[in-house]
């Protein structure tokens, strides 16, 4: 904390927000652009692309910002064009026929906790598969008209944007996001001033913004800790996604769990579930033991059994640098007031978090969570019995076949991930009752009935689109960092659309395998360079900072396309997101996953691409061990 030891001459600063004010008959686009409906459905995203096109681009397909930055000129022109307006019209009737459908009350109602969410690309607060998956959970669940509240963070900073330096290096750069330009709300009480929650913190009192993301029916409760009634010490808390030390990690989950509960509290939400995605989110059952002891008067015993009754854990790893495991002295620090309030002993709590109960081993968050959940899955049967076997230590006694760890497989939202052209050719030769019938292996039936023509057509139209959007998008960003003008536009000019092109975009781990396909350079080289037969490779992803394996296998990856031989025909987009993960799983045709077996939890990329028509090349790993079918 800075102590302010002089009053004179020093500026006073009040944060003000200004934003453009909209004609009323503009008002509904507001509306919507407050709601990530948009992102599913085509003809919204479709109507804020057409109202710009190129600021949609450069902002990042942002409509909040997007209507912000529109001219007087621009908002008198739509409004004289009745064909635009009839859209707008059409779009926000939509819009209000899919809200105004209530959510079902005879199932439960559901808490869903998260670190990361992958909702759409102007958003930052997601980093990968996990992420993505959450946001796509919670979107299947609006539409499903589950009801459920999302918990997680509103980040300052977010996950980084990628760019790479001439000799290949990945630079990370953490831009801070404007909350004000983007399609969130923030709580605020009867007065109009934002509502703070206060997080109980050893010695100290952290305090949160609430932040509401309205996710179709769904809504998404994010915390914010990012302004000045926190010291520096602790505003940082929601800076970054998986950024700081181990400190800062346990600072993030003790507010995420055990501050995302007391917020649900705040906000008069009371689940009859509550699911931790991931051990991330582990505390809040810490949390509900103590409300179930100091509130209701309940033993701990009682408490526990309760608690694990209505609580769901899913794992998605086996790697185990996706699992947190605490120091105790650190862990102490922040959770030593606990046991005295559960009355139990601090050896007891340790216990909950060890395989090991009465060793000196650290507290793991997984642990944890499968000790206080009575239900828990990986996602994906293969990773359900690595889990099993990953975890078997902890119930002593039982083989690892016995274990009650299940598994889901995980899924992805389709209206997000599906062209708009794939989503309309479905509609016409299927029927709208594929899309309520996703899971249904009869909807899809009438799909054998269609021409392979057609299809193909479709897919080159795709193909196209995907090659246009490289030369246009990518362009610049080569010209910026690769050097040579020359040499980039005569890469963009090889972008052959009668080529074979496969694509291979994801977080590049080691166990991913990204290099596989180099292990023979002189094999590879005559593949790409078959006139006959033209192949190319499009590769795009991002390492974690901290992996210096990753990033290694990135600069690997820019210097082979480099070589003469391989000049246009091995392609690597940077800064790869969401907008550039729906043109690949689009547009490439064939979508090659390569890791090394069993470590490839799910890898739900794939099934983006199964969806667009594009095939898949992969280990039998993940959802593709069941997805693939032989047949003799």
């Amino acid at each position: 904390m800075k102590i302010q030891v002089s009053n004179s001459n020093a500026p006073v600063w009040h944060e003000a927000t200004v934003s453009a004010d909209l004609p009323a008959k503009l008002k509904p686009l507001e509306v919507i652009a407050k709601n990530l409906w948009w992102v599913w459905n085509s003809d919204a995203k479709n109507l804020f692309r057409d109202i710009n096109p190129d600021m949609w681009r450069a902002t990042g397909e942002n409509p909040v910002m997007l209507l912000q930055r529109l001219s007087s000129e621009r908002l008198e022109e739509m409004l004289k064009d009745s064909e635009m307006m009839g859209r707008i019209e059409s779009v926000y009737k939509s819009f209000n026929d899919y809200m105004a459908t209530p959510m079902r009350s005879d199932i439960p109602s559901v808490s869903y906790f998260s670190m990361e969410y992958g909702l759409c690309n102007c958003l930052k607060i997601y980093s990968g598969g996990l992420g993505v998956l959450a946001g796509d959970y919670i979107k299947e669940a609006s539409d499903s008209r589950v009801d459920m509240t999302a918990v997680g963070f509103l980040y300052r900073y977010g996950y980084f944007t990628q760019t790479l330096s001439v000799d290949g290096q990945q630079i990370a750069n953490y831009e801070p996001q404007n909350f004000n330009q983007l399609p969130i709300e923030q709580v605020t009480d009867e007065e109009g001033k934002p509502v703070i929650l206060e997080v109980p913190y050893p010695g100290r009192i952290v305090y949160s913004h609430i932040w509401r993301v309205n996710v179709g029916r769904m809504k998404l409760y994010l915390m914010d800790t990012d302004f000045d009634l926190n010291s520096e010490y602790d505003r940082s808390i929601t800076h970054q996604l998986y950024g700081g030390d181990w400190e800062n990690r346990i600072k993030q989950e003790y507010l995420l769990g055990i501050g995302g509960m007391l917020m649900l509290k705040k906000l008069g939400i009371n689940s009859d579930l509550y699911h931790c995605n991931e051990g991330h989110a582990a505390l809040l059952n810490l949390q509900r033991l103590v409300d179930y002891v100091q509130e209701k008067g309940l033993n701990f015993n009682t408490a526990l059994e309760i608690v694990r009754s209505t609580s769901l854990y899913t794992v998605h790893t086996p790697v185990p640098a996706g699992h947190d495991y605490f120091d105790e002295g650190l862990f102490g620090k922040y959770m030593g007031e606990f046991p005295a309030r559960l009355g139990i002993s601090w050896a007891d709590l340790m216990n909950m978090g060890r395989e090991n109960p009465d060793t000196n081993e650290r507290f793991s968050m997984s642990v944890f969570a499968l000790n206080t959940c009575q239900e828990a899955n990986g996602v994906s049967w293969l990773h359900g019995e690595v889990s099993k076997k990953m975890f078997a230590g902890i119930w002593k006694g039982y083989s690892w076949e016995e274990s009650h760890v299940g598994y889901v497989t995980n899924g992805v939202h389709m209206p997000t991930w599906a062209a708009s052209e794939w989503k309309s050719f479905y509609a016409e030769r299927l029927g709208e009752q594929v899309f309520a019938n996703q899971s249904d292996p009869k909807a899809w039936e009438g799909i054998f009935n269609v021409s392979d023509e057609d299809i193909w057509n479709l897919r080159m139209r795709m193909k196209n689109k995907f090659i246009n959007f490289v030369k246009r998008d990518f362009k610049a960003k080569w010209l910026a960092n690769q050097g040579d003008p020359s040499a980039v536009m005569s890469i963009v000019d090889k972008i052959n659309p009668d080529a074979l092109i496969i694509g291979f975009a994801r977080r590049f781990a080691t166990y991913k395998r990204a290099h596989l396909l180099f292990t023979d350079l002189d094999r590879l080289a005559k593949i790409v360079n078959n006139e006959r037969f033209p192949v190319q490779f499009v590769f795009s992803g991002k390492a974690h900072p901290a992996d210096g394996a990753g990033q290694g296998l990135i600069k690997r990856i820019l210097e082979i396309s480099r070589m003469p031989q391989f000049l246009g025909k091995i392609i690597f987009l940077e800064d790869y997101n969401m907008i550039v993960a729906k043109r690949l799983v689009t547009g490439v045709d064939i979508w090659l996953n390569t890791p090394t077996r069993p470590l490839e939890a799910s890898g739900t990329s794939g099934e983006k691409a199964e969806m667009n028509g594009v095939l898949n090349f992969s280990v039998l790993d993940g959802w593709w061990y069941e997805g693939y079918r032989f047949d003799e």
